[in-house]
């Protein structure tokens, strides 16, 4: 059977702007398709996304559900798209409140939405949640972007008697995508799960981009260093965590490296 590999993208060209992470989210799943894995890609449908010429479509057999976050219903929509050229397509993680404004992460005075921790939560929960409907167990799921920060707690704590993620090892990509704000300082209760105790809570109790990003490679199995120039602080926290790290991979070679360095965790 082919080994499966989740992708939990935070950014995709041609659906947001080009740069270092959309371009590896947009090429990095095809190349490792080509390699003769099964794949499924996720990115959040934010409002800026054109649905029209993108020809996104609402997958109706997997919407419907609704995620609770701090004790309200958020309905979760399932939206989809193919990048032809490639034979792939992309999950879109929709909901009106928290994905249909015009913008990503900061409004267009650039400042930082007040509710990124509610659409963190949501947006890690929704692909997770969806992959359980899909009745679809990854080998490997790969994280980029600090909005898919939650995951591997979530895979880990909230989801660990799920069969699906059995076998499932988790990876991180780490990027120069920090930002100065604090999240909401009720984002551990906003995260809590069944499965999901006070010291993991308290990982995150401070809001901080490095809080999300310690706690994903608490969980994690291995990281990867998504940039050649990684900040000091992001490589000094990967290297305490003593896990199997996979340095800067040029564009040339990084789906070769990456290929492999999936086949070493899987085999483990």
């Amino acid at each position: 059977m082919k080994k499966r590999v989740l992708f939990v993208n935070q950014e995709i060209t041609p659906y947001l702007p080009e740069n270092n992470r959309s371009k590896i989210g947009r090429y990095l799943p095809q190349g490792i398709q080509e390699k003769g894995k099964e794949i499924r890609t996720f990115m959040p449908r934010f409002g800026s996304i054109n649905e029209r010429r993108n020809q996104l479509h609402e997958v109706i057999r997997l919407s419907g559900m609704n995620l609770i976050i701090d004790d309200h219903d958020h309905p979760l929509i399932i939206k989809v798209a193919s990048i032809q050229q490639a034979r792939m397509q992309v999950y879109f993680i929709d909901n009106e409140e928290y994905f249909h404004r015009k913008f990503t992460t900061v409004d267009a005075k650039g400042a930082f939405f007040a509710d990124n921790d509610e659409r963190t939560v949501f947006f890690s929960r929704g692909v997770l949640e969806t992959v359980k409907k899909l009745g679809w167990a990854p080998n490997i799921v790969h994280c980029h972007g600090w909005m898919s920060a939650l995951v591997p707690l979530y895979i880990r704590k909230a989801f660990k008697d799920n069969p699906l993620f059995d076998d499932t090892k988790i990876i991180v990509s780490l990027y120069n995508d920090h930002f100065e704000n604090k999240l909401n300082e009720n984002l551990p209760q906003k995260i809590k799960m069944e499965g999901i105790d006070d010291a993991d809570l308290e990982l995150y109790k401070d809001g901080t981009y490095m809080d999300l990003m310690r706690g994903s490679l608490k969980f994690a199995d291995a990281i990867i260093y998504g940039v050649e120039d990684l900040d000091e602080a992001f490589v000094k926290m990967a290297e305490e965590t003593g896990k199997p790290i996979l340095p800067y991979q040029g564009e040339e070679d990084y789906v070769n490296a990456y290929n492999t360095f999936y086949d070493s965790l899987i085999d483990e």
